[in-house]
């Protein structure tokens, strides 16, 4: 059902990345826009720990497959399937956004493996980046606009958020609280019931073998909270399900 988003170098939604740079991109104009097309046929979205409790409100939180599983926001049951995003972009109805999809095209990364700090890139393919007229001018001069600087910062937040991230999953994987996941949906009507693997999801019974010690300190470090968001969240699985279903009765007709 759900895998993590694999590129052979780049990271998901990312065509190519380039630094931003004012050698280059001195007249260069950031613009927005209320299409987020690179959504469109993307099931799954990269999800900080900061983010379960909104995301719960709105999708299952599931964790990838795989020796170093990563939080998702599950938004359809299968591959090329978006059930909150039209095929142009659209967003008909209010839905939370991962901070992932919403800082595309930009992203903090190594402009050489050898670097040791992160710089601004974007993806080139992009049409919200270029030598256009409209939108936020990316630099005053030489020195960044106000408009990159809150792009900057919010990139910033987004890897600060990473890191606590790795850190809520290297605890899990400490006590070895993730197990397979599956869903078995029997539709109304329906001859054979609907069953999705490949994701994993928090054990409840190794939960509550927990000690108390552990989770004293995990209710102080707020690491209980996420864990009972993303349980919590699994009750949407069959929403996601109907609404999947109902595109493509839409789609079909």
């Amino acid at each position: 059902m759900a895998s993590a988003p694999q590129t052979a170098q780049l990271p998901v939604f990312y065509k190519d990345l380039i630094p931003l740079n004012s050698r280059d991109h001195a007249a260069w104009r950031s613009r927005k826009t209320d299409k987020a097309t690179w959504l469109a046929n993307q099931h799954v979205v990269p999800l900080t720990v900061e983010e379960f409790s909104q995301a719960q409100r709105h999708f299952p939180i599931i964790f990838s497959s795989g020796d170093d599983p990563i939080p998702l926001a599950l938004m359809g049951m299968n591959e090329g399937v978006n059930v909150f995003v039209d095929a142009d972009g659209t967003l008909p109805a209010p839905v939370y956004v991962p901070a992932y999809a919403r800082r595309y095209p930009f992203m903090l990364a190594k402009i050489a493996p050898e670097a040791s700090d992160l710089s601004l890139c974007f993806d080139p393919s992009t049409d919200l980046v270029g030598d256009f007229a409209e939108g936020d001018a990316l630099f005053d001069g030489a020195d960044p606009s106000d408009a990159c600087k809150a792009t900057l910062s919010f990139c910033e937040q987004f890897e600060v958020a990473g890191q606590k991230t790795t850190g809520f999953m290297a605890e899990l994987a400490k006590h070895d609280l993730l197990m397979e996941g599956e869903v078995t949906i029997q539709q109304d009507g329906g001859e054979r019931p609907f069953v999705y693997r490949g994701f994993q999801m928090i054990n409840e019974s190794k939960l509550r073998e927990l000690s108390g010690e552990i989770m004293r300190d995990w209710n102080q470090n707020s690491m209980l909270s996420p864990v009972f968001a993303h349980l919590h969240s699994l009750g949407l699985l069959r929403d996601i399900f109907t609404r999947q279903n109902r595109l493509v009765s839409v789609t079909k007709t």
